[in-house]
């Protein structure tokens, strides 16, 4: 797999731009601060849940979902870079075998 894009490159880079928008100008109509905005823009913080359906009501033309799974893949995609968490396998228990969990 490769290296995908931060969500927020696509706005830094496609979208603002072509909106002639600065951030500040940007978070005002979001409805976020400027702070906020700009951690996500230098790719400091994630896209949430929350900004994802601001941008969806913002531009009108994207949806949430297709933020968070730009996200998911990006925040996927380095954590597998770095190593994938050593986690033990469950070990069910006689209890969790007779019932219908799992």
């Amino acid at each position: 797999m490769f290296n995908p894009p931060h969500p927020a490159s696509i706005l830094r880079e496609d979208i603002f731009p072509q909106l002639g928008m600065t951030v500040t100008q940007a978070a005002k109509q979001l409805g976020v601060s400027r702070v906020q905005l700009s951690r996500v823009l230098n790719e400091h913080s994630s896209i949430s849940p929350d900004l994802a359906l601001r941008l969806e009501q913002w531009l009108g033309n994207t949806t949430a979902e297709t933020w968070l799974k730009m996200q998911l893949a990006f925040d996927l995609w380095h954590i597998k870079q770095n190593g994938i968490p050593k986690v033990k396998p469950l070990q069910q228990t006689s209890t969790m075998q007779n019932s219908n969990v799992l």
